[in-house]
């Protein structure tokens, strides 16, 4: 338990009754007339669906503990994606599910942050953007060079993305995992 003074981003609490929200923002309101309160925006951690909500100041909420631990993802069992804890060099097999969007930019051997409750894995963390090779894309045309369009490429991943006219086959470019954009190409 803590008290609605305790909040800060990134906290996770259990609310209605088991549910699991992480705190995006946080805001304590002091009035000039009337009680202070915490005004927050709350994420639930499984649909992601965003809400605002408001409690009183002082009040207690009931807290969840994840647990967030560095792991390496290792191969692809079947649907199951099986991920190893850099510490204790379990495995741990999590669903296409609880993946979601990450599988786009998952390579054998790539690190990920993976949140656990009660030793149930919840989600998947990955850095803000990646580099990733460009498995195949179409040869630019002359001409194109100096136009801003974009065209298909496909990842070593197997992800598609859209990548500028110059960018060829081969080339190691850096990803955004938020929205799946070119960022740049990576320099060797």
């Amino acid at each position: 338990m803590a008290s609605t003074n305790d909040l800060k981003n990134g906290l996770v609490l259990k609310l209605d009754g088991g549910q699991l929200w992480t705190v995006v923002e946080f805001q304590h309101v002091k009035p000039g007339k009337g009680p202070a309160f915490v005004r927050t925006k709350l994420k639930h951690v499984l649909s992601g669906k965003v809400v605002d909500k408001t409690f009183n100041a002082g009040i207690k909420v009931e807290t969840a503990n994840v647990d967030k631990r560095g792991m390496q993802f290792s191969y692809k069992d079947g649907t199951d994606f099986v991920f190893m804890d850099t510490d204790t060099f379990d495995q741990v097999y999590i669903t296409p599910e609880v993946v979601g969007d990450a599988a786009n930019y998952l390579l054998e051997g790539f690190e990920a942050v993976v949140a656990m409750y009660e030793g149930a894995p919840l989600y998947i963390e990955l850095p803000a953007s990646v580099e990733l090779v460009i498995e195949y894309t179409e040869p630019g045309v002359q001409g194109d060079r100096s136009t801003g369009g974009s065209k298909p490429a496909r990842l070593e991943t197997g992800y598609e993305i859209g990548v500028p006219l110059f960018i060829t086959t081969g080339e190691k470019i850096k990803v955004d995992t938020r929205s799946g954009d070119y960022l740049g190409r990576v320099n060797s």
